[in-house]
């Protein structure tokens, strides 16, 4: 992957994506992508009683407790799907090696996302967030959306340095500006304040959610490469350690193993289906695992 810079344009992007992961992902999903967008683009048909196997975040709440026994929702599929994008921008998305910034995969995946869904008729929108929520791209179709998508996060400057990423406010404004039943792509590290938990729980009881986690490999492991200066991506603070130590590179691996079990949970109480994408893995072969899995697990 390469590093977004100033000779990076839209259309290169879009090409160089177009050639090397949309084609394939054709190939190896067949076509296939329900296995991907699994439960999208809905409007409500029907109620039934709940029945083993069905997905319980389509329990209607209400009426389960007037009949005393669980109902679900059946709905029609929508032959236009409408995808938001919640895209965290935050300091600690610059991480990364200099050809792998976390920043970088955002931006492909993005861009692939949306080719793929714009393709067939569909229309894609997204809100950005730094420190702050930045701006709101309202949904629109065609090969132009797809283009103002990756000119608006390459112009989109890197945030400034300050305290911790807080990602509730990017997720309480997409429960705010997506009224319509959508497919939510929610990109982050999720290195964030605590309490984003609850606002992406409400937001999976409206919308399909897929959170999509950014990580490095470097975030949970440390190699032995002697005294080094490690910095904080989203302060700036800096500590002076010694990776030669090999009981401080155990307590990191620890701690690292901590965020994540914490992580999985806050996920599951959600929820919420995760995509983990790593810096260093091919994006094709993580997509097309990550539908299998899907599939597998609606067997």
């Amino acid at each position: 992957m390469n590093t977004p810079t100033s000779a990076s344009t839209p259309e290169r992007i879009l090409q160089r994506l177009d050639w090397h992961v949309v084609r394939r992902l054709d190939g190896l999903l067949q076509g296939d992508y329900r296995t991907l967008f699994y439960g999208y683009g809905v409007d409500f048909a029907d109620l039934r009683e709940y029945q083993p196997e069905d997905d319980v975040r389509y329990i209607d709440w209400n009426v389960t407790a007037r009949m005393d026994t669980p109902y679900v929702r059946q709905y029609h599929e929508d032959r236009e799907i409408s995808a938001w994008f919640l895209l965290d921008l935050s300091p600690s998305m610059d991480f990364g090696a200099r050809q792998s910034l976390k920043r970088t995969v955002l931006i492909d995946f993005v861009t692939t996302i949306a080719r793929l869904l714009t393709r067939h008729g569909n229309r894609v929108g997204a809100i950005f967030y730094g420190n702050r929520v930045e701006r709101t791209i309202p949904v629109g179709g065609g090969r132009k959306q797809v283009l103002r998508l990756v000119n608006d996060l390459l112009k989109q400057p890197q945030a400034p340095q300050a305290a911790f990423t807080d990602l509730t406010p990017l997720l309480q404004a997409g429960l705010n500006a997506i009224r319509r039943r959508s497919l939510v792509f929610v990109v982050s590290d999720f290195i964030s304040a605590p309490g984003w938990e609850r606002p992406l729980s409400f937001l999976n009881q409206r919308h399909d959610v897929l959170a999509i986690r950014l990580w490095d490999p470097r975030e949970t492991e440390l190699p032995d490469i002697g005294p080094i200066y490690m910095e904080d991506a989203e302060t700036g603070e800096q500590i002076w350690v010694d990776t030669s130590d090999k009981k401080f590179r155990q307590r990191f691996q620890a701690a690292a193993q901590e965020r994540e079990a914490a992580l999985n949970t806050a996920f599951k109480r959600a929820g919420v289906d995760v995509l983990p994408l790593s810096t260093e893995e091919d994006l094709v072969r993580t997509i097309v695992r990550f539908a299998r899995q899907r599939r597998q697990r609606r067997k």
